[in-house]
């Protein structure tokens, strides 16, 4: 069998294939990355796959970033890739290659079916069937991280209005095509009130264009619990970054194996298919890893290409493996007929291409040939921002870390207009009307406030007097209102 990186000579087939960019990874990459390649080839996937450099041996060659020099050209040219698991090398000074692709490429919806195969994968809910939509840009996966003190490090979250819309809508769009009935939000609004509150509010504001589809909120701990618990009562759920990356593993492990979970990373211009478990160096070389996570991410990519014939062929085939207790290590238990490395198991499922599962619900190229309308963002109303004060951060820890000696220096550094309206610690209100008991790190935040807007200069004013008391600023964050509503939380701590 000839495989896919293989050139094809016939000029009038090459002509209709489609370049698809691919990633043979780390660890368990290149094994997994060729089983599914074969297989894709004996289904008749009208692709043609181009090899990206990307991954450790990049990141040890010096490329801080993991990826080629040419890699970026080679992927818009593409505009689609199929990849394998990277290893990112530990320690300081090396980026998430993940993460650096799913921002640079704009990939904002990371898209993760998880179902059950029950009774011939192991699993206590034989009737799961849910979809995870993670917001993929944004979050605390910024990377915006900086030690600000001796004592305390900071990791911004940054969670912006229109990266909400598009991924809530992207979930209420990709329910209606899907003919799923019901979208989930989990956040985690009842502490972080303006990030995770906005994510909530946008949901609200887009469920109410969806009247077909029945829309409700969680936080996420009890999310999390009751999808480990009762992964039944969900349909689609849409989430955050981070989120969406804990909530998913656990969605696809009570599923019944990370090992078989395919997940799509989907933008305007590009689209990247990966299984969504790492590169398990430990297990390279010895033909053991299982290739259905990457076999089921070929064939979210093919559905994508339009090839859903090609797409429905190889999900059922896999489908009958797994029926026919044709398993891997990973999957194995009363069901197992067979116990398979990485390439046997891609023989099984090729063995399979044509047929259709007897027992577990067959895939059909009609179900999967859905068209998700693209809406353009909507212009945002005018909002009147006012600066009204600033929050003064600084490292301290004279006086025994007394809270009233702060205040009573910065005191004397106020302006008349911008008074001391309070001091926190770590999020918790120290002064006026501290606890003793509030245990006080070397990180304090200091509220200066006008009841009327002030100008720039005067908090410039106001860091000089603050200096000329020998204090060590270590950061600033202006306090602006929006249509008369603060943009800044109250700091009492929960």
């Amino acid at each position: 069998m000839t495989a896919l990186k293989e050139p094809v000579q016939t000029a009038d087939i090459q002509t209709a294939l489609v370049p698809v960019s691919v990633v043979y990874g780390d660890g368990i990459g290149p094994e997994i990355m060729g089983a599914t390649l074969r297989i894709l080839a004996a289904a008749g996937a009208q692709i043609a796959p181009q090899e990206v450099r990307m991954g450790e041996a990049l990141y040890k060659a010096g490329h801080t970033s993991g990826f080629a020099p040419d890699a970026w050209d080679m992927l818009r040219q593409t505009g689609i890739m199929l990849k394998a698991p990277i290893t990112t090398p530990q320690g300081g000074g090396y980026k998430s290659l993940n993460v650096t692709l799913r921002k640079t490429l704009g990939l904002y919806a990371n898209v993760r079916p998880c179902r059950a195969y029950a009774p011939y994968v192991p699993t206590h809910h034989p009737d799961m069937n849910l979809v995870i939509i993670r917001e993929n840009e944004e979050d605390l996966y910024a990377g915006i991280e900086h030690r600000q003190t001796r004592e305390v490090m900071q990791c911004l979250k940054l969670i912006t209005r229109p990266g909400c819309e598009k991924i809530v809508r992207y979930a209420f769009e990709y329910a209606r095509a899907n003919g799923r009935k019901k979208v989930t939000a989990l956040t985690k609004d009842n502490i972080m009130k303006m990030c995770d509150g906005l994510f909530h509010t946008v949901f609200d504001e887009i469920s109410a264009e969806y009247p077909d589809i029945k829309a409700e909120h969680q936080i996420i701990d009890i999310g999390t619990a009751r999808v480990a618990a009762r992964p039944e009562a969900y349909d689609v759920i849409v989430t955050l970054n981070l989120y969406g990356d804990i909530i998913s593993d656990v969605a696809a492990e009570v599923a019944g194996s990370v090992g078989l979970a395919g997940s799509a990373n989907i933008g305007d211009t590009f689209a990247m298919f990966e299984a969504i478990h790492g590169s398990a160096p430990d297990l390279a070389g010895q033909d053991a890893a299982n290739p259905g996570g990457l076999i089921s991410a070929a064939a979210l990519m093919l559905g994508h290409l339009g090839q859903h014939e090609v797409a429905a062929k190889v999900q059922n085939a896999l489908l009958c493996a797994l029926e026919d207790g044709m398993h891997t290590q990973d999957i194995a238990g009363p069901h197992t007929k067979e116990v398979l490395g990485t390439q046997a198991f891609a023989d099984a499922v090729i063995e399979r291409l044509g047929r259709v599962p007897q027992h577990l619900p067959a895939v059909t190229a009609e179900a999967q040939a859905k068209e998700m309308p693209v809406r353009q963002p909507t212009t945002p109303a005018y909002i009147d921002k006012q600066l009204v004060g600033t929050d003064v951060f600084f490292e301290w820890t004279d006086s025994g870390r007394d809270p009233d000696v702060l205040a009573a220096i910065l005191q004397e550094a106020q302006l008349r207009n911008i008074p001391l309206k309070m001091i926190t610690n770590r999020g918790v209100k120290v002064w006026p009307g501290g606890l003793p008991e509030t245990f006080k790190s070397d990180h304090w935040r200091c509220r200066f406030q006008s009841d009327t807007p002030v100008k720039h200069g005067d908090l410039l004013a106001l860091l000089i007097r603050v200096h000329d008391k020998g204090l060590d600023f270590i950061k600033t964050e202006h306090l602006y209102t929006f249509d008369g509503e603060p943009g800044y939380s109250l700091g009492q701590g929960q």
